[in-house]
């Protein structure tokens, strides 16, 4: 009976742990009832925060700033043209090999600036059972100082000077014998040096205008040998060897990547002596230039020219070519 008790006991507690732990789990909502916290009753310590300064020692920059801008190009063309004796289709043996060096180089300082362009072009061809005969032959050296007036224009002083390297001849076949080679021209005959300010209109930089109000040009024939119809003496009076002319000048300039690796180039020069305005110069230079891989381009070049001083009719050059081309700095 005794232990009927202890269990009535036992049963009794365990209900009333298993309803109070019911009871407790009863989510209680406690909007709108105002609930109090109360501090922590274990006491807190804060410790005192010391700041110390840190010095740090200034660092001294070393940077140069580089006002030049240059840019050095050379390219190397060559041809080449066999056939054995019994070639039905006919041809001529020849080998064709021609150079460029093209530096740019330019300073630039708030509104002072200054540019200078070297351009050395000389090509040669040897046919079988022909002469040697140059294919291009020139030295053109420019020389530019600007002082910047506005956003475009500009106030300017140029000197430039333009020859070739090597003798040009004129070739004929007398009576259908040898070929036989008449002297043209040379190294200074002609020669141009060319002096002009004025002021250049420059909007953007691929394309610049010089307007040379005041213009001075010297024509050279130093070889006073060479002297024949056909080159006029270069406007060089008989048995002198420089003559001075006054000018007005126009040196247009275009120089763009008109699609994805294939540039654009042009030159245009306009020369209209003030004592003489029936005797103006025009000279336009084109380079169409593709780009094939990093050290390889083709390229295809003109020049038109009408110069009284020369001929009376307009004069014309073309190449076409495909060569290695280096570019520093790439």
């Amino acid at each position: 009976m005794k232990g009927f008790y202890i269990s009535i006991l036992l049963f009794f507690f365990i209900s009333n742990g298993l309803i109070a732990q019911e009871i407790d789990t009863i989510p209680i909502n406690t909007k709108d009832l105002q609930i109090k916290l109360k501090h922590s009753p274990l006491p807190s310590r804060m410790g005192s925060l010391i700041f110390t300064p840190l010095t740090l020692p200034p660092k001294v920059v070393s940077a140069k700033i580089n006002y030049w801008n240059t840019k050095t190009s050379i390219g190397i063309n060559l041809n080449q043209a066999a056939f054995s004796n019994n070639w039905s289709g006919g041809g001529v043996n020849s080998m064709a090999i021609a150079g460029i060096i093209n530096y740019k180089t330019e300073y630039r300082k708030e509104d002072f600036s200054y540019a200078q362009e070297v351009i050395l072009n000389y090509g040669k061809v040897k046919n079988r059972d022909q002469l040697e005969k140059k294919t291009v032959d020139r030295i053109y050296w420019d020389h530019k100082v600007a002082v910047q007036l506005s956003k475009n224009w500009y106030l300017f002083g140029s000197v430039n000077f333009e020859s070739q390297f090597d003798k040009g001849f004129s070739y004929s076949r007398p009576n259908n014998g040898n070929e036989v080679a008449a002297l043209l021209s040379r190294f200074m005959s002609p020669g141009y040096l060319t002096e002009s300010f004025g002021f250049e209109y420059k909007p953007n930089k691929f394309f610049s205008t010089r307007i040379g109000t005041g213009t001075a040009r010297q024509t050279f024939v130093l070889d006073t040998a060479i002297h024949n119809d056909k080159n006029k003496n270069f406007g060089v009076p008989i048995g002198s060897q420089i003559r001075n002319e006054l000018a007005f000048q126009v040196v247009t300039n275009y120089d763009k990547d008109i699609f994805k690796n294939i540039n654009l180039k042009m030159k245009y020069m306009m020369f209209v002596p003030y004592d003489d305005i029936g005797f103006t110069n025009h000279r336009l230079d084109v380079a169409l230039t593709a780009k094939v891989n990093r050290f390889m381009n083709t390229s295809i070049t003109g020049v038109g020219l009408y110069d009284k001083n020369t001929s009376s009719q307009i004069q014309g050059s073309q190449t076409l070519s495909l060569g290695l081309v280096f570019i520093f700095p790439r």
